[in-house]
């Protein structure tokens, strides 16, 4: 049993892992950008996703696909807010936002996010960790070497999953030295946040060695390339490797958070898995 305070509430996280499902108000995310860029059309597939069973909703506005370039601020708020301050109205499930800057991440708390989701791990932006601490918000602490823009040219590591539970580890404490409450902290290893398809392999048939961090995993392969690499499909048919891959992990209590497009299909996939684990 994993407990991750976010603001108002505590998630109880058990056999079951809990389903992200993933919002993206953009014009460039590598899997459906364009599609949700209007915040209209953003909300009624954020509402579509809680029918389908998301447990928590991650809302972005600014792509970190490899190669991606930062947006400004006000363009960021621009594409944002809307959809939070629309669903902090009309869904329960709670609203996590996904940027790496401070003042975005403030005004979405302030008008009902729940928690920060940030690919630097509070690194990017100064002030990140004390809105963080302010609101006692949830955070997702993920791993990356190098920036989006160039992660991908020549990633190296000596041990991959041994330097990402260090880093990790490293700004658990450090955050923690900061006064962030330990229980807001979750992880994410950064599968294909700069790393070859070899490391994204080990990291995720390795997962269980950072559960000993005694923080929530969430781990986001959907529709990936690394996927691509094994099964050669375009971006729309990577459904079931990334199902896979969301089924070994939980299959081995390696993860508690599963971030994903597809979720009715994660929904039912983690409920039998649930089921298997709780039949031991």
């Amino acid at each position: 049993m994993h407990l991750w305070r976010l603001c108002d509430r505590v998630l109880s996280i058990g056999s079951r892992p809990l389903v992200m499902g993933i919002v993206n108000a953009t014009p460039d995310s590598f899997s459906d950008g364009g599609r949700f860029l209007d915040a209209g059309a953003a909300v009624q597939h954020a509402l579509q996703l809680v029918q389908d069973g998301a447990d928590i909703l991650d809302i972005g506005g600014e792509s970190t696909r490899p190669g991606s370039l930062p947006v400004t601020l006000e363009e960021e708020l621009r594409r944002v807010m809307p959809v939070i301050v629309a669903l902090a109205k009309q869904v329960s499930v709670p609203l996590s936002i996904d940027t790496t800057k401070a003042e975005v991440a403030r005004q979405c708390l302030e008008h009902g996010a729940h928690i920060i989701n940030d690919v630097t791990a509070l690194t990017g932006d100064p002030q990140m960790a004390d809105v963080a601490r302010q609101f006692g918000g949830g955070v997702v602490l993920m791993h990356m070497q190098g920036r989006p823009a160039t992660m991908q040219i020549d990633p190296r590591y000596g041990n991959v999953v041994a330097e990402v539970h260090e880093y990790l580890d490293q700004r658990i404490q450090t955050l923690v030295g900061q006064g962030l409450d330990r229980e807001t902290l979750a992880i994410d290893p950064g599968i294909g946040f700069g790393k070859r398809h070899q490391h994204n392999l080990e990291l995720i048939a390795r997962l269980e060695k950072l559960q000993s961090l005694g923080r929530p995993l969430c781990l986001g392969v959907s529709r990936k390339g690394t996927i691509d690499k094994i099964l050669h499909r375009p971006v729309e048919e990577r459904m079931i490797g990334s199902l896979a891959i969301a089924c070994y992990a939980a299959a081995k209590g390696a993860a508690q958070i599963v971030r994903v497009h597809d979720v009715i299909e994660t929904v039912d996939a983690m409920r039998v898995i649930a089921a298997l684990n709780e039949t031991h």
